[in-house]
């Protein structure tokens, strides 16, 4: 059996694969997640559900990383100024794309500021500087990469490629 880790973020199924969405308290994490599931809804992108707000678990499994939600936070998610809010879940995804909110993220990223490990798993990585908005690009990234967005597809390791 694996060995789970808690992690401080928020993660979200879109498509085939989950957005693991780190960051600092206050960073924007829900609110990023809320984004992406309110993009699904509008059409924006092909499928979005959230799994895990505020805590993950995650963990390495067959070359890929799943993520779970903390159990007490399942199926919850804080919306900044109205609450903590109720919505159907997923219970465990495979994690396709990490995003770094408050990250160190370069107007033209070097090589290699575009992946990551976690679990021993390497994983396509978007860092978001503080301040910017981390929404339209990840939209970006998941719309402008082909298949990315798209169920049954991993997203291509081409973040922070020139």
């Amino acid at each position: 059996m694996n060995k789970s880790s808690t992690i401080h973020a928020s993660a979200v199924l879109v498509g085939a694969r989950a957005v693991l969405i780190r960051g600092p308290s206050g960073s924007g994490k829900s609110r990023l997640a809320l984004g992406l599931l309110q993009a699904a809804q509008a059409g924006l992108l092909p499928f979005a559900r959230l799994v895990a707000d505020d805590r993950a678990h995650v963990e390495a499994a067959n070359g890929r990383l799943l993520v779970r939600p903390a159990q007490p936070l399942a199926d919850l998610l804080e919306v900044r100024g109205l609450g903590i809010r109720q919505l159907e879940g997923e219970p465990v995804a495979v994690v396709g794309l990490v995003v770094d909110l408050a990250s160190d993220a370069a107007r033209l990223p070097e090589p290699g500021a575009g992946q990551t490990a976690i679990e021993g798993i390497r994983l396509p990585r978007l860092p978001v500087t503080a301040g910017q908005a981390p929404l339209p690009l990840v939209l970006a990234l998941l719309q402008t990469v082909p298949g990315a967005a798209d169920s049954g597809l991993d997203y291509p390791s081409v973040v922070g490629k020139k």
